[in-house]
């Protein structure tokens, strides 16, 4: 079988690896998830449950220009965008925090893994 490996490494102020474990919170705008500190403004999102079978889930701010993002994609499946409350995050100048309960983003006590890049990338980037 063929094999591809992406390989990644965080850069200050230009890209991010995380990891951080789902607390199951849900009903946006109030959900209390999980806030995952980058350093910066992501423009793009890519976030994948490691301790269970869920598909890769990835947020960009070219799709959602506000710090509300509702429309995902599934990079390892052949769907179409998918949109609304139930899949929001909120994307901040400093990181992003969870507002949903999906298996893709924020199941109780799961483990999810990701890498962020920035909007700004630059060291000295502030909000905008």
């Amino acid at each position: 079988t063929t094999q591809i490996a992406y390989c990644f490494a965080p850069v200050a102020g230009y890209s991010s690896a995380f990891e951080y474990t789902g607390n199951g919170a849900s009903g946006y705008p109030n959900a209390d998830g999980p806030f995952v500190f980058l350093g910066f403004r992501p423009a793009l999102i890519l976030i994948k449950c490691s301790s269970a079978t869920e598909s890769w889930v990835l947020y960009d701010t070219a799709r959602n220009t506000y710090n509300y993002a509702s429309s995902q994609l599934a990079p390892d499946l052949n769907n179409a965008e998918a949109t609304g409350d139930n899949r929001a995050i909120d994307v901040l100048s400093n990181g992003f925090k969870v507002r949903n309960s999906s298996g893709r983003a924020n199941t109780s006590g799961a483990t999810y893994i990701g890498f962020a890049f920035a909007e700004n990338p630059f060291k000295t980037a502030r909000a905008r």
